[in-house]
């Protein structure tokens, strides 16, 4: 019996036990076997290799795209619907509807699926039961959603699901967590969620912005707040950042709130106010910028009214790079830089400890343009000192250099020679009554030939040098000159050999060598007490400086060296791989008479043997890694400076390392010797009762998992604590939960302690201060629990 209630023209297709129809739907045509168009002339279709799939479909391609149904009953008619029923698919570029029925209405591109419907778009998945939507334009709606993200892996739960198009969609009555669902527990409820009376996504920006929303943590819900914004991905975005919460034992509570500005894909800018109970209102802005011949950063801070020192507080921090057209000038390069250290007053590094580049006391403003020619270099350098004074502990101002002028020349390999000139003009300016000497203009030029021999096994490199120095100062010396010049010539020969054989230690090979190594110096004597002091200083006695013809850095002061040098070095090598396996060195000076050249208050070198300097260096196995120094005084019988460090890395996030480092006053500045222990370790806590995990893709060794954290460096001396950084932290899976203490010394007797805490909800956002910062500068070795990754692949979920 006919089927009557179909309109006329209808024809249905017999039923298959598993029919396969493919229909390539080309804009408003279908192709049906039926009424197939002739085979035509036209040149076969070639496939071409593609390098890779590509993740996104141009808009202007989608209509170009077939559709391909699947399923168990199809019927329609040609050129207008066509219905699919059991275990049904509709495909069309990088979008998947699946249902137990699937209607397609091709007039108006409209899908229509019912029971069990299932889409995937590039990877994002929405589930429910009914869903409408024109596949061209992905314009449509469905309803009561569970949907997950492919970017961030977030998932959640919708009353309707609105798509505007491919990127954007609008989610009612909405939840949104990154926490992986756990279907196999009853009552499974996420750690975090949002619950949102609108959801709009915005993949194409990255943005996500929840309307009336609240965020649920662990049972507490926070007050509800008209719109939040989140990223979708590690894009950037312009918004209000996360706000701060502190405790400083300076500072007080604080209180901060960040505003991000994404001017440009190049630029961006943060703007951070921090109110501060104890002390006012701080403004920080950063200001960032990239181009293709110059980049820079710049900041600002700005304290009006401090009520900690009753007065306004600034601080200036600028960097700036840039390369120009060297071919203007005639140069092969041209570049350069720009670099402003500047604050308010002399208490500011106490006062304000977590502003950049302010370890030192000494802040430098300079600038610099170098080039290269050929064979001959230069720069152009103008710096200007801060110095911040600070009674307990008084610096000298270092001097200004306004400027300074460099020209090298280097020629290598000329007829076995290696020949160098090189030139520095220097203005040096500084308060003349506070240094006790007069300003000057030096000229500095070395000129360099050697010839070194290199042979298989040995090495001899002889060398001349000669150095000439011309002062013109701004007021009389102690002896009334004006000016003043010196030359010293300067004789070395530097030699060495190596010897290797195959051992076996531990039961393991290895290839070990000998090297001898011969410095032999000869510098004469020149009276030098009479000439100022403007950048120079005594060499630290190490391995590398025993093998330098001058004892001093600098060039106001050259030694008078007599000496030879010898030393010996022995290494272990891993013939597999080549990796040093062990290292280790031990050198002393002997001198051939006394080294009389000082600086102001110094007294000569008189000892014929200098202190024994050793080092060494062992890597017993990729986990495990020793390193150690030592100076020893033979007249004393003392070792005047030791340090060891020993690391343990068994594997990711498990690190141990312990120093100690002694100074003898002796040979500290200003008498200033120290003895210290200083410890840090990142370890799970977990592997104490045995729950070890394994490493994960995005960072961490699994939810659930706690670790300790830290750094202290301890005065054996003062036996008092000095810095330290102390902590813990949980993953959570799908947050992460810090507490971080640290202690900041500022001075003789003060320091800086605060409290550091933070929860972070993965593919959301985070609150409280955030530690990293401190974790990653002070604690060795340290690695973040959450690491960047590739962005996932709409082919990762492909269906």
């Amino acid at each position: 019996m006919p089927d009557q209630s179909r309109a006329p023209g209808h024809r249905r297709l017999p039923p298959l036990p598993r029919a396969l129809l493919t229909l390539a739907l080309m804009g408003c045509q279908a192709a049906w076997a039926q009424s197939a168009p002739p085979l035509t002339d036209e040149p076969p279709l070639v496939l071409r290799r593609s390098p890779r799939l590509a993740e996104t479909i141009p808009q202007e391609e989608r209509s170009l795209r077939p559709s391909i149904v699947q399923g168990e009953r199809i019927s329609g008619r040609p050129d207008l619907e066509t219905t699919v029923e059991g275990d049904a698919s509709l495909r069309r570029g990088d979008t998947v509807i699946r249902a137990d029925r699937l209607t397609y209405d091709q007039p108006q591109d409209l899908a229509t699926a019912e029971g069990g419907v299932r889409i995937n778009q590039a990877g994002n998945v929405y589930e429910g039961p009914r869903l409408q939507l024109k596949l061209e334009t992905f314009e449509g709606f469905f309803d009561n959603v569970r949907y997950r993200l492919l970017a961030t892996g977030a998932h959640g739960t919708a009353e309707r699901v609105d798509f505007v198009d491919t990127d954007r969609t609008v989610a009612r009555r909405a939840t949104y967590t990154t926490c992986r669902r756990e279907d196999d527990q009853p009552g499974w409820k996420p750690a975090w969620y949002l619950s949102a009376e609108r959801l709009r996504t915005d993949s194409g920006e990255g943005v996500g912005v929840a309307e009336n929303v609240q965020l649920h943590f662990m049972g507490l819900s926070s007050p509800a707040l008209p719109s939040v914004s989140f990223p979708l991905n590690d894009q950037r975005k312009s918004g209000l950042l996360p706000p701060v919460v502190g405790v400083d034992n300076v500072n007080g509570l604080e209180l901060t709130l960040p505003y991000y500005w994404n001017i440009a894909p190049n630029r961006d800018a943060t703007f951070t106010p921090t109110v501060m109970s104890k002390r006012g209102v701080n403004v920080a802005n950063e200001f960032r910028y990239l181009e293709k011949d110059y980049s820079g950063e710049v900041r600002l801070d700005v304290m009006p009214d401090d009520r900690l020192r009753s007065r306004d507080r600034w601080g200036l921090w600028l960097r700036h790079r840039q390369n120009f057209d060297a071919g203007t000038l005639g140069t092969d390069t041209l570049s350069g830089s720009v670099a402003i250290d500047r604050v308010s007053d002399d208490d500011y590094w106490r006062d304000f400890t977590r502003t950049p580049s302010l370890t030192s006391r000494q802040l430098s403003a300079d600038g610099s343009l170098n080039w290269t020619k050929g064979d001959w270099s230069g720069r152009l350098f103008a710096q200007k000192w801060q110095t911040l004074t600070y009674a307990p502990a008084p610096i000298l101002p270092a001097y200004d250099r306004l400027p300074q002028l460099t020209a090298n020349y280097a020629l290598y390999d000329w007829n076995g020679f290696d020949f160098s000139f090189n030139n520095e003009l220097t203005r040096f300016r500084a308060n003349a009554a506070e240094q006790g000497q007069p300003n000057a203009d030096r000229l500095f030029s070395q000129v360099q030939l050697s010839r070194p021999f290199v042979r298989p096994g040995y090495y001899v490199t002889p060398k001349l040098t000669l150095s000439g120095t011309s002062y013109s100062f701004d007021g009389p010396l102690s002896n009334g000159a004006t000016s003043a010049n010196r030359t010293v010539p300067t004789f070395s020969v530097d030699s060495g050999m190596t010897f290797e054989r195959e051992t076996r230690l531990f039961g393991n090979s290895y290839t070990q060598t000998l090297e001898p190594r011969l410095f032999v110096v000869d510098t004469p004597y020149r009276d030098q007490s009479r000439l100022p002091v403007y950048d120079t200083a005594k060499s630290d006695l190490s391995l590398a400086s025993l093998f330098t013809e001058n004892e001093f850095t600098g060039n106001d002061r050259i030694s008078s060296t007599r000496a030879a040098t010898v030393g010996l070095t022995s290494r272990l090598i891993d013939p597999d791989n080549g990796f040093e396996r062990g290292r280790i060195g031990i050198a002393q000076r002997w001198r051939f008479s006394d080294q009389l050249v000082t600086l102001p208050g110094g007294t000569p070198s008189t000892d014929r043997a200098s202190d024994i300097v050793t080092g060494a260096q062992v890597n017993i196995n990729p986990q495990w890694s020793v390193e150690g120094a030592v100076q020893y005084n033979p007249q004393r019988d003392k070792s005047e400076r030791r340090a060891i460090t020993a690391r343990y890395t068994p594997g990711p996030y498990r690190t141990l390392s312990a120093a100690y480092r002694y100074q003898d006053d002796r040979i500290s500045t200003n008498n200033a010797g120290y003895e210290s222990i200083d410890l840090g370790w990142q370890w799970p806590l977990n592997d104490l009762w045995g729950d070890k995990g394994t490493p994960k893709a995005g960072g961490g060794l699994g939810g659930g998992r706690w670790y300790a954290v830290g750094r202290v460096n301890y005065s054996l001396r003062d036996k008092v604590v000095t810095d330290a950084v102390m902590g813990v932290e949980y993953d959570g899976c799908c947050y992460i939960g810090r507490v971080v203490l640290e202690k900041v010394s500022t001075g003789v007797a003060t320091a800086t302690k605060r409290i550091m805490f933070q929860i972070e909800f993965m593919g959301f956002t985070s609150i409280g201060t955030s530690p990293m910062r401190t974790l990653q500068t002070n604690v060795p070795r340290y690695r973040s629990l959450r690491e960047p990754t590739l962005a996932p692949s709409r082919f990762s979920n492909y269906e």
